[in-house]
């Protein structure tokens, strides 16, 4: 197991640029099939992000939970790069590249949507707070539901933007409290059958799963937007240059500024990861609703360059400890092991 893990995490981007470069060339002429079978891939990706989350909840104390919510400065500056920096750098962005104003619209609201929960994994995955990260998801879910309909008043005030409560509620359930619960069930029925020491020697099992599925939602997703991304290839480079400049740029600022203001290695892994990681399945669904097709575009190619941005990003940790001054990890700290 330990070894799977490592050759996992060893070989990470390239599996993630694998799991990219099959989906399109199985999802493209394979249209048809998907398009009869959306109801599939659509419970397929579901079922993938479940089971991202689920494994690093195994180890997650649900007691831990209390105390990064006590961690006011790591929560608020994730809030605030959600909700005000990156619906800014959004529409600087859209105002200099994006001149069609459908496109500009759509790539706003990708910036306004929550976070994605794949930045649990993502977090779990560099050895970073899980448990902030966890926090921050979850207020963010929340906070959506005003934040959302007041920002695209702000940027699109002759549309009546619905928002899908119902779709976020299921969503926090599916993705967030349901592998919480059922991964605190599984820890404390595996110490208890195991005993702690030896449920520590299993816990390489759980991030190798984490990626696994990774690489399933990756596919996934492209196979999914296959045809939309082929045929709309021309649009795809136009919004290229947004959606990698904002990934880049709040990446490198965001870390920037969290060792600025003080923030820890772990602390800094689940800030950043909760503020760039944006949910693409949000944003495609309130464009669907509310607006044309070609607003949903640039939500359906987000992901090509922030699962990339972010995979880089997360082979970088070794760097990043060196330069939030951190060491490697102590053995006496039972956390996920990735490297």
């Amino acid at each position: 197991m330990k070894a799977l893990q490592q050759h996992l995490n060893r070989w990470l981007l390239g599996y993630s640029v694998l799991a990219m470069a099959v989906g399109l060339i199985v999802g493209y002429p394979g249209a048809a099939w998907t398009k009869a079978h959306a109801s599939a891939v659509s419970t397929l990706t579901t079922i993938a992000v479940f089971f991202i989350i689920y494994p690093m909840m195994v180890n997650l104390k649900l007691g831990a939970l209390a105390k990064a919510g006590r961690n006011v400065r790591g929560v608020s500056l994730a809030l605030v790069y959600n909700f005000v920096w990156a619906p800014l750098i959004g529409f600087l962005l859209a105002r200099v590249f994006l001149r069609d104003p459908l496109l500009a619209l759509g790539f706003l609201l990708v910036m306004v949507v929550p976070c994605s929960s794949m930045s649990i994994g993502y977090t779990g995955l560099s050895e970073g707070n899980l448990e902030l990260a966890t926090v921050i998801v979850a207020l963010s879910f929340v906070l959506a539901v005003v934040a959302v309909p007041l920002w695209m008043l702000v940027f699109a005030a002759q549309y009546h933007v619905p928002v899908p409560i119902q779709d976020m509620l299921t969503s926090i359930l599916t993705v967030l409290i349901a592998p919480m619960l059922l991964g605190y069930l599984t820890r404390r029925g595996l110490v208890r059958w195991l005993g702690e020491t030896r449920f520590h020697h299993l816990q390489p099992l759980f991030p190798a799963l984490s990626l696994l599925a990774m690489f399933g939602i990756v596919f996934l997703i492209f196979l999914a937007k296959a045809t939309l991304i082929v045929s709309q290839w021309s649009t795809v480079l136009l919004l290229l240059v947004p959606n990698a400049l904002f990934v880049g740029i709040t990446l490198a600022a965001v870390t920037w500024l969290n060792r600025r203001l003080g923030l820890s290695y772990r602390d800094n892994m689940a800030v950043v990861f909760a503020s760039t990681g944006k949910n693409n399945g949000t944003a495609i669904a309130i464009a669907t609703m509310a607006f044309s097709p070609l607003v949903a575009i640039p939500a359906a190619t987000m992901p090509i360059f922030q699962i990339l941005l972010l995979v880089l990003y997360l082979k970088a940790a070794g760097w990043l400890r060196g330069y939030f001054g951190e060491g490697a990890v102590p053995r006496s700290e039972p956390r996920v092991k990735v490297s």
